[in-house]
């Protein structure tokens, strides 16, 4: 008795035109660096007036602002108040029509990692007078 045996062989071509799967992305290095940046406006103002009056508009526009200040509609609007409130709506170039200039401009930034103690840098600008 002659028993062939038929030996199956692999379909290669389903392994070669298989589509290939794409590198898994790299996974990003957690260093668990925390890092505090605090920037600080100084401004001074130029037209109290008008600070006051935005800052008016301000109370009545948003109230659930101005209260955080301890201002109501009803009630005095002193100056530093005024300026404050108006600080905390609006960026510096807004500050700047209303009445309000920019004397010092600062950053702190300080950054570390769970190894080393915080680095610190600080820089101050002053912008220049333009007499």
């Amino acid at each position: 008795m002659n028993h062939v045996t038929h030996l199956t062989r692999p379909n290669l071509r389903s392994v070669v035109t298989a589509p290939r799967t794409a590198p898994a992305p790299a996974r990003p290095l957690d260093l668990r660096v925390r890092a505090q940046r605090i920037q600080i406006d100084e401004l001074v103002v130029d037209d109290p007036r008008q600070v006051l009056a935005h800052a008016g508009q301000a109370v009545l526009d948003d109230p659930d602002a101005a209260a955080l200040l301890g201002l109501s509609p009803a009630g005095p609007l002193p100056l530093p108040a005024a300026a404050a409130l108006l600080c905390a709506l609006y960026d510096t170039d807004v500050l700047t029509a209303m009445g309000l200039r920019l004397t010092r401009h600062t950053t702190r930034v300080s950054a570390s990692d769970q190894q080393t103690e915080p680095v610190s840098l600080v820089r101050s600008t002053t912008p220049d007078q333009e007499d």
